[in-house]
């Protein structure tokens, strides 16, 4: 069964169906979409279960000839429909599903326009999982362009008063980095061959199947001794030969040993900035976050969930999937710098959430903060940094969910969202308070809960790293006193004291079943993950062992 491809179709076939369902079965669009998403989180815990901790490679693969176009004297221009998990996809796929479920349960509290919002919410399921689980960076790159339409309609059309300034400061911002990308896959693929199809295209082997590693060598020795013939090279842009470098064409913009340069600079190192910008500014590292905070403030709470949860996430797996394997020599150097800009994000958003008022800016903030450790992991070059990093990731995806939740309850019965409007909610709504406890304490990193483990393994990666000062590690552990600060001086001044908000009294009303429905399980995850890390690390280990290698 083509399990990655129904993945993709399943939601995005589900939302042309609510496109042009007759109105008379609006009402049940919510229903459907839960039913869609809901298979949706079950063929990704399938998906869990049959993946191989074993093997470090790519399994699942599913690959097509898509779009075969003779270049003349440039040979072949190949693109596939090329999809496969790994160590480092595996966890986001699963990661999705969760939030994405959950988020179609948030979003039954959306009544205007409910066939445009549940239309544009499955096709953002079906494009963010393209987008983790795509081997063909052009495939990539029509995944990661396509969120755009979904996400601007969805701030756009069902956000707060200011809505149209976010979402058109978000598309601007994710476009722009999309350009930088754009301009190193056009590089890539210009530089690298398909030693595989260029053998078959020299009738070495008759197929793609017959491949064996002496003919990937002999291909290879062939273009390094420039004696492969133009008109059967074929062009790719298939992820898995990038980071080899003898699938690079002589003198080729990228090949490491053209010494191609503008201004001084290489063009590998110039291509592993861009992509460190247009991936930065997803994740997004500071100073290209400040379209976040917008963002989150206006957009609805469904889709507040799905930003947090997921879309950051798509910047950090760039970087693995993308930047490091492809440019391992430059990210070595570049090492300082990129933990540099990490800490800063670490301690910037820290202190941003320190004095923010409003809850929803408040936790946006946090996620720069925490999505800062990400970058330090990952800068590391270590193991345990790159494991970490991951780790990070999905257990940020859990409880950014889970805050983005909370906020959405409270501001359903006051719409207010300022932090000192309230006080001594604890007496007034105890299993709100639980919730809120949990998901604060997990996010500062309590142990017991996935968010200690993956800071702490972000942070040993950072002291552990020979290519970082020491210093600039602890430097990163400032944020966790920071974030400590701003979550407990929030649970202080929200939750504890006298009641006295006399005229939300009847308002508000401790959690719903739907509620519950939503948060339980995100705070149960929370803790399972937490005293049971080998269920990530178990995943991530061995594939991201194969990137250290590189090294």
């Amino acid at each position: 069964m083509p399990i990655l491809s129904l993945l993709i179709f399943l939601p995005i076939v589900a939302s042309l169906v609510l496109a042009f369902t007759p109105e008379r079965f609006v009402p049940y669009f919510k229903w459907f979409t839960l039913i869609v998403t809901g298979v949706e989180l079950l063929l990704c815990v399938y998906l869990y279960f049959l993946f191989d901790k074993q093997v470090s490679d790519y399994q699942f693969l599913e690959q097509y000839d898509w779009i075969t176009l003779p270049l003349g004297n440039l040979g072949i221009g190949s693109i596939d429909y090329l999809l496969g998990v790994d160590g480092i996809s595996l966890p986001m796929v699963l990661l999705t599903g969760i939030v994405m479920f959950i988020g179609a349960i948030s979003s039954f509290e959306i009544k205007d326009k409910s066939r445009g919002y549940y239309s544009l919410y499955l096709l953002l399921t079906g494009s963010i999982v393209g987008c983790f689980i795509a081997l063909d960076m052009f495939l990539f790159y029509l995944f990661f362009e396509f969120m755009l339409l979904p996400m601007y309609f969805l701030i756009g059309l069902w956000g707060g008063p200011r809505r149209e300034y976010a979402s058109i400061k978000f598309f601007l911002y994710t476009l722009v980095g999309s350009i930088f990308i754009l301009i190193v896959m056009i590089g890539l693929y210009l530089s690298v061959i398909d030693p595989v199809e260029t053998a078959v295209q020299m009738g070495l082997i008759n197929s793609a199947s017959d491949v064996t590693p002496q003919i990937i060598t002999q291909i290879q020795s062939l273009l390094a001794e420039g004696e492969l013939p133009s008109q059967s090279i074929v062009h790719t842009f298939d992820l898995r030969f990038m980071p080899d470098q003898g699938n690079y064409m002589l003198d080729s913009w990228l090949n490491i040993f053209s010494g191609n340069k503008i201004s001084g600079i290489s063009l590998r190192s110039l291509s592993f900035i861009f992509l460190m910008v247009g991936f930065g500014i997803k994740l997004p590292v500071v100073p290209f976050h400040t379209w976040l905070p917008d963002a989150h403030v206006e957009a609805p709470t469904p889709v507040s969930v799905v930003l947090a949860g997921i879309l950051l996430k798509i910047g950090g797996y760039g970087f693995l999937r993308i930047c490091y394997p492809i440019f391992p020599e430059v990210a070595n150097q570049y090492a300082v710098w990129i933990v540099g800009f990490g800490v800063l994000s670490i301690i910037y958003g820290a202190f941003n959430a320190l004095a923010m008022n409003d809850l929803k800016k408040m936790i946006a903030y946090s996620s720069v903060s925490h999505m800062g450790f990400v970058l330090l992991g990952i800068g590391s070059l270590t193991s345990e940094g790159f494991n970490g990093a991951v780790y990070q990731m999905f257990s940020h995806g859990i409880l950014s969910a889970m805050l983005f939740l909370l906020v959405g309850v409270l501001y359903s019965r006051t719409h207010d969202r300022r932090i000192d409007s309230y006080q001594g909610l604890a007496s007034q709504m105890p299993l709100f308070t639980l919730m809120t406890a949990i998901a604060f304490f997990a996010s500062l990193g309590l142990p017991a809960f996935s968010g200690f483990i993956g800071e702490i393994f972000t942070l040993m990666g950072g002291f552990n790293s020979s290519l970082i000062p020491r210093w600039l590690a602890g430097l990163a552990t400032f944020g966790l006193v920071l974030g400590a600060g701003y979550f407990l001086w929030t649970l202080q001044r929200i939750f504890f004291g006298k009641f006295w908000i006399r005229q939300y009294e009847e308002t508000l009303q401790d959690l719903t079943l739907r509620e519950k429905i939503m948060l339980y399980p995100l705070a149960i995850l929370a803790l399972v993950f937490g005293i049971f890390p080998h269920l990530i690390f178990d995943v991530t280990n061995l594939s991201l062992a194969e990137l250290i290698k590189l090294f």
